[in-house]
């Protein structure tokens, strides 16, 4: 059996070691042929792309893909409370393109610190003549709805 090359490495693995020495983490030593990073400072990661992808928690109006987009726009948004506490928008969803387009629509209720309230509505079928204007309404389901985001997707 030949153990020469495990043998080697190891030796390499503790010639590496002692050159590197015991440094503080985030510290980096190198030589002519390696570089040694001894990690980054303190445990823990931030979050990647944590407010690059935050759409839906900032905007009241959201197309969830690129065509949709390109095609509709939201016109105006109206949300008032029911008389019951419950709270009713009406979005005016408009067709910027010249040709019929079928999407679908859905309103997400969230409470007043921005979180849903599990009540979200269905999707609905939208479909829009050239040029044209829609009026689309949603109502919740009980009272804690204080805020809410309207989603546009494609038709599935």
């Amino acid at each position: 059996m030949n153990l020469r090359i495990p043998a080697a490495l190891a030796a390499s693995a503790v010639a590496l070691s002692l050159a590197t020495g015991c440094r503080p983490v985030g510290e980096a030593t190198s030589s002519a042929t390696h570089t040694v990073v001894t990690g980054h400072e303190g445990g823990a990661y931030e979050p990647k792309n944590s407010g690059s992808f935050a759409l839906e928690n900032k905007e009241r109006f959201v197309a969830l893909d690129y065509r949709v987009q390109r095609s509709v726009t939201c016109s105006g948004l109206l949300a008032q409370p029911l008389p019951d506490g419950r709270l009713e928008v009406a979005a005016n969803i408009r067709n910027r393109i010249e040709r019929r387009i079928q999407v679908q629509i859905q309103c997400v209720f969230k409470d007043a610190n921005g979180f849903a309230t599990g009540e979200d509505a269905p999707w609905q079928d939208l479909i829009l003549t050239e040029n044209a204007q829609e009026t689309v309404k949603f109502q919740s389901l009980n009272d804690k709805a204080k805020t809410y985001t309207v989603r546009v997707r494609e038709a599935r």
